[in-house]
């Protein structure tokens, strides 16, 4: 502990009470030496004097508090004036003791630091506790990110280990139905591949998403034959990790129906994909400009993307629905931002 006072004769006094209690205390005369021993370090605990020559403690305690890592100041006066202690403590201060003509003020000091040590003490392990969680965030989202790059490098694979079983194959359905998982498994690798690339593994930004999954799937779609362009407008929306995965493979459903079924044998046309939002519910429409369907019916195909669809809008409380007034086929998959158990995307 370090005293602080201009009066040698009460710094003796103090010494010694406080040595009593197990303190180790070193005396200063005035702000200067005091500032002076600081600079040195090791001063756990400052008792300071408010009048001092050529000075007030108040000086003192803003130099003290400009230190990196000040010790707790305990402010010592003699004044009544209850204005300075409140300025004492506006100024930093722990803790203030009146000095009394009795002298019971050691007593009331002794009991002053050792309050002070102790909230330092918890500060320090709420510090160290707070560092350590900090640090055991890094390392999970740099685990996470890992895992996620890794998950990305598997999908690729999988999906470039189908795309040689359908060149295999001969048989259409087949190669129908591998060309189907390739891209379905291309929508969920390329989550994980732009959560590995992102300061936010909670959360992606939806619009980007579509942008970067629809590129991949043009290409390889078109690479198959077929010519068709895809158009996407998007609005910028934040959505949850985990709805993102099952928006991709929605889209890749809905686009992949349409680059198959909208345009009759040779001829191209535009598969158009929009996301609109209200900041309440958002909507994602793909449709095209072809023969049209308005979701009545047997479906076309084996009818599995249907039922994956369904599945999908029941997981995301959404709904798929089809626009009847359309001249193609329009499909519109609503659903909430914010729904029932989770935050909003």
């Amino acid at each position: 502990m370090l005293y602080i006072d201009d009066d040698p004769g009460l710094g003796r006094l103090v010494r010694r009470a406080l040595e009593a209690r197990g303190y180790a205390v070193e005396y200063a005369p005035g702000g200067d030496a005091g500032m002076a021993r600081l600079a040195q370090g090791g001063i756990d605990v400052v008792a300071l004097d408010h009048h001092m020559p050529g000075q007030v403690g108040l000086d003192v305690l803003r130099h003290i508090q400009a230190m990196p890592a000040p010790p707790p100041v305990i402010y010592v006066t003699g004044s009544e004036d209850s204005h300075v202690a409140v300025a004492a403590m506006k100024a930093g201060a722990v803790d203030y003791v009146w000095k009394d003509v009795q002298g019971h003020f050691k007593e009331l000091l002794a009991v002053a630091v050792a309050t002070a040590l102790e909230k330092k003490k918890l500060q320090q392990a709420k510090d160290a506790a707070d560092q350590a969680v900090l640090e055991a965030r890094d390392r999970a989202e740099l685990l996470l990110k890992e895992v996620n790059h890794r998950v990305a490098n598997s999908l690729a694979l999988v999906a470039a280990l189908a795309r040689m079983q359908m060149n295999a194959v001969t048989d259409d359905g087949a190669r129908s139905a591998l060309q189907e998982m390739q891209a379905r498994i291309l929508a969920i690798a390329s989550v994980h591949r732009r959560l590995y690339t992102s300061t936010d593994v909670q959360h992606v930004e939806l619009a980007a998403y579509l942008r970067s999954l629809l590129a991949d799937l043009d290409a390889s779609m078109n690479a198959s034959g077929g010519g068709h362009r895809i158009v996407v407008d998007a609005v910028p929306a934040v959505v949850a990790t985990d709805r993102v995965v099952s928006l991709g493979v929605v889209v890749t459903e809905l686009v992949t129906n349409a680059h198959k079924y909208a345009y009759a044998p040779g001829v191209a046309g535009d598969i158009r994909v929009r996301l609109l939002h209200d900041g309440g519910i958002a909507s994602l429409i793909v449709e095209d400009d072809g023969v049209g369907w308005t979701g009545d019916g047997a479906a076309l195909g084996s009818g599995v993307g249907s039922r994956i669809l369904k599945a999908l809008a029941d997981g995301l409380q959404a709904t798929l629905a089809f626009d009847p007034s359309h001249r193609g086929t329009r499909a519109v998959f609503s659903f909430p931002l914010v729904y029932e158990g989770a935050a909003a995307g």
